[in-house]
């Protein structure tokens, strides 16, 4: 089970996550850019108008052209105020998602602990490229893209979260373990092996296709959405905005999660649990000190 913050605190986290939210996309809306939400999000909208009760982060998505133009915009326009994290900004950073975060806040969650990266409060961002008509050609850039985004996250992480639980999780710990030390032992370059991942997701950047994906997640093939999906959308509320999605999210979510209006279990229910959280403030928490009460201050 994820360990669970107190509620003042979780409260603290959403709001800071929502400023992020309001920020990036007035910058979105104020130049034309696509930005659309995803995951958790989705559900969050769909279920509850807003944050699921205890999520701790936003997901949103860009088509590659308008991400790479937000990205700039960012740095250019709110640049005193937030900074981009990826694997281009920090060698050490282990996934091909990409956040904006809050300057001044420290957010490393269990699974980054020794991941040397300037890691703050966040808003995960996905970036979906131009996928192939084919199914054949889809599933082999989809596979491709995959692969070398786990070998990256092996190579800085050698006991990656897991969903397996039991004898399985400490077969595939044992293997990712292994892994790890070939690749650390054969010097494999991290910023080598995200070149490789991001080449391939960007193989058909440009042509005239009807989907788009982000591949580089637990499942290849979860976040692919047809392109016609946003002509129109469909705007739900989030926590008082009015988030896009496409309308095709129901088929989305129902393949990623099967029945995903039903409330899963406690035991079942995740969050990014904070190693070390900083809102800004000076009043450092530890990850360590985290029980079914919540976080304590070190």
């Amino acid at each position: 089970m994820a360990g669970f913050y107190e509620p003042e605190i979780l409260s603290r986290v959403q709001q800071m996550e929502l400023e992020i939210l309001k920020d990036v996309m007035d910058l979105c809306d104020s130049h034309g850019l696509l930005c659309f939400g995803m995951a958790g999000t989705a559900i969050g909208a769909i279920r509850h108008k807003g944050f699921i009760p205890w999520d701790d982060d936003i997901d949103v998505a860009m088509p590659r052209k308008d991400f790479e133009c937000l990205l700039k915009l960012v740095e250019e326009e709110l640049g005193d105020k937030y900074y981009v994290l990826n694997w281009r900004t920090s060698e050490n950073y282990p996934l091909m998602t990409t956040r904006i975060c809050r300057r001044g806040t420290r957010f490393v969650d269990s699974p980054m602990r020794d991941v040397d990266s300037p890691l703050g409060v966040f808003l995960d961002m996905y970036v979906y490229d131009d996928i192939p008509d084919s199914g054949f050609l889809m599933k082999l850039q989809a596979w491709e893209a995959w692969f070398f985004s786990k070998l990256l996250i092996l190579r800085s992480i050698p006991r990656p979260y897991l969903a397996q639980t039991g004898w399985k999780a400490r077969v595939i710990t044992a293997i990712c373990i292994a892994v790890h030390n070939v690749l650390k032992g054969l010097r494999i370059s991290k910023r080598g092996l995200a070149a490789r991942c991001e080449k391939i997701c960007r193989r058909y950047e440009g042509k005239d296709t009807k989907r788009m994906a982000f591949y580089p997640d637990t499942n290849p093939f979860w976040n692919v959405v047809e392109k016609a999906a946003f002509s129109p959308g469909m705007k739900l509320d989030f926590e008082g905005f009015k988030l896009l999605f496409p309308r095709t999210e129901h088929d989305i979510l129902t393949y990623m999660y099967g029945d995903y209006m039903q409330m899963p279990p406690v035991e079942k229910r995740k969050t990014h649990y904070p190693y070390i959280l900083d809102l800004g403030d000076g009043a450092v928490l530890s990850g360590e000190t985290v029980t079914d009460r919540g976080m304590k201050k070190i």
